[in-house]
Order: C-alpha cells, then structure tokens, then sequence
C-alpha cells in the first residue's frame, strides 16, 4: 500500500503559513561554512531514535534530510552515498509489496510514506511504515532493484528541533529541502495559524532551534486573503539576488513568500502567482531546465476527480513556466491554468506521463523517478521530463 498521506493532514481549501526564522549569529555561521564548507555542525554519533518519518529527500555529498514529525524536527543524516549516477535498470513492479518483503513483513502490512533519489548515485530511498507496531525504516533501492535498509545504529546526524508557539505543537511536517545557505522545511500545528515554514541556516547546528513569524496567502479561487491551510509542497526560489520559497497548496494557489530580512515577529504576505484550479492537492514539487527555460512541476491529487476529471486518474501534474514567479499580474489578476484543456495558457501544461503517480522526485533535467498506479499494486520507475 502507499501511505502517502498521514491522518495528521486537514485537507483544506485555504492557505496561510507562519515562518519560523533561525538566526544564530551570522558572522560564526559565514566562518563555519569556509571551513571545509561544512554543512553539519556537532554532529552525534548512534541511532537518532526517529519517531515519525513525514518526508524526506536529499542535500549535497549524500546527506538525507528527514523531516521527523514525531520530535518535530528535522534530521540530517551524513550517508556515504556519493555515487557514481547508476539509475534504476528496469521497473520495480508492486513496490510496496517489495518493500514489505525487505521488512519481514506480510504484503499490504507495509506503506510507503514518501520517495527520493539522490542525484549523486542515483539510489532510491523509501520511507516505509510497518502498521504493526508504527515501525518506521528508510530502505533503499539500487540499479538492479536490490532493496536494502539505511543502517541507522551507527548513523552521523544532527537533529534540528521545529518549535511551535506557546500551547501549540507541531503535528505534521510537510516538506523539507536544502536551499543552498540554508534547509527549509514546511509543517503544520493545533494553532491558529497552523501552516509553518521553518528556516536553519547551514552548517546545521544539533540542537538548534528557530523563531516564529506569521503570513496570509491570496487564495485566487475564493478570491480572499486566507489564514489557514499548509503549504502542501515547495521549492526554494531566488529572484533578483533575494531568496523565497515557492509553495503551492490545496485548491491550488502556488505563491511566493520572501525569506530575506524577515523580523521576528512580522507577518508575511504571500503573492499568489499561478492558480491551478480547484478540486486539487500538490504533493510533490521540483524544478528543472529545458531548452533554455525553468520549469516548475508538481503532481497532484485531485479530489474532485469524480466530478471534473482532468484525466484518466485523479493523480495527474502540471508544468508551469518559473517566469510567471516574476509576473506583475498576481493575487486576483494570477495567471489561471485553462481548466477546459490539456495545455494553456502559454508555459502552463498538463504532463502526461503523470497520471497515475503518486509520488515523483528529479534525478536530472531529463528523468525522474516516479510511483506510479498499475492496477491495484504500485510500481517504481523512471520516466522522462517533457
């Protein structure tokens, strides 16, 4: 089975976050960084106990990022992996029955949390949960489809805490990405501003912890600013030397927030640039290059599939040309996905090799690796980006 979405998430057609800041001090952080370019900082030793896994995917020279939601943090785990690239020879066919098989476990005891792949090797890493017993493990896959399990007794690590504001508490961690001079990971808590981004700057520090900052979105389709609602998925975004964070949400505005000289304690007003249209929920989210363009892609899973189908599956993507991230037509004037077509308007396409996927992380600018339906079961495979 695929237990892509865990029981913690509130589908909602709404959209706010709150932006949680670290900032340690600033001139010891550039210092660290030359040293070696250091990413990690008091790094342990041992098994770093994880409780929960909600997302994974990968930073540079092999290092794991697992946004942990059981601790509310987020885990930087020092792998090894470096390559070389050796993609996935040949489908890997009812994968999640597979991965039950590396786990000792009866086939559809066993969900698939989320997916990666480490672009510096090619490896496929899964974050599996056996039922019994609310068993987390990451295996991996290699070229041959060989699954094996990331051994983390020994693990080198850094735990980063997501902390919540007073009386609240973090119940779910949504997304989690390496941005360069920092990681940012998206969650959401009991309060009533539920949707968070949490920034730590690089080297990651054990034991580090952030500051809290608040932000409404425009939802295009309810034509209102709105405070609720996670961001569902999100990539890291620079614009004119300024850094953002690109996320989209259920129903399916995709914003911009800012991410530089962010006080603590202001609120952030995100600008909703692109509407996807309603009935839908991103999952997962990635950037690359083609013929000279940047193009952002997310899967979604439409829920009212039933009702307003875009396709065969109610799991289908988009791509979306990242020059609508600089268009000065925003919030109710946003550039809206044309609803009666495959394609439309100009840079905005529907991708057909993603019906049917449940989950997608880039390798390169040419494949990605995908979960796709067939039949009841799910298979691994690689596919090529339009």
């Amino acid at each position: 089975m695929i237990a892509r979405f865990p029981v913690y998430v509130v589908i909602a057609c709404v959209a706010a976050v709150s932006i949680l800041v670290s900032r340690p001090d600033a001139e010891a952080g550039k210092a660290d960084s030359k040293v070696g370019g250091k990413v990690l900082s008091g790094v342990q030793t041992g098994n770093p106990e994880i409780k929960a896994i909600s997302q994974i995917s990968f930073g540079p020279g092999g290092l794991l990022l697992v946004g942990d939601r059981g601790r509310a943090a987020v885990l930087a785990i020092q792998t090894g992996d470096k390559g070389p690239v050796q993609r996935l020879k040949a489908p890997v066919k009812n994968v999640a029955a597979r991965a039950a098989e590396a786990m000792g476990a009866k086939p559809g005891s066993v969900g698939i949390v989320d997916m990666t792949v480490n672009p510096e090797s090619g490896r496929i890493y899964l974050a599996v949960l056996r039922t019994q017993g609310k068993q987390y493990a990451i295996l991996t896959v290699d070229a041959a489809g060989k699954f094996s399990h990331l051994d983390l007794d020994n693990a080198s690590y850094v735990r980063v805490s997501l902390p919540a504001a007073e009386q609240e508490q973090i119940s779910n961690i949504t997304d989690v990405e390496f941005a360069g001079d920092r990681v940012l990971a998206a969650g959401q808590s009991n309060g009533a501003f539920r949707s968070k981004i949490f920034s730590i700057p690089v080297p990651l520090t054990h034991g580090s912890s952030a500051e809290i900052f608040s932000a409404e979105t425009y939802h295009v389709s309810h034509r209102r600013w709105e405070t609720r609602a996670p961001i569902s998925s999100f990539v890291p975004y620079e614009e004119d030397g300024k850094n953002f964070i690109v996320g989209s949400f259920a129903c399916t505005p995709i914003a911009k927030f800012p991410l530089d000289d962010v006080q603590s304690g202001a609120k952030i007003m995100g600008t909703s640039v692109v509407e996807l249209g309603s009935g839908n929920r991103p999952l997962d989210m990635f950037t690359y290059r083609k013929d000279g363009k940047t193009w952002l892609v997310t899967n979604t899973n439409r829920f009212h599939h039933e009702k307003r189908p875009i396709g065969p599956s109610p799991f289908w993507g988009v791509r979306v040309d990242m020059e609508y991230m600089k268009s000065a037509e925003v919030n109710e004037k946003a550039a809206r996905r044309n609803a009666t077509k495959r394609s439309g308007p100009e840079g905005m396409d529907v991708v057909e090799v993603l019906f049917g996927v449940t989950q997608v992380a880039k390798l390169n600018d040419d494949e990605m690796i995908v979960i796709r339906e067939n039949g009841k079961a799910f298979d691994l495979e690689v596919a090529q980006l339009p």
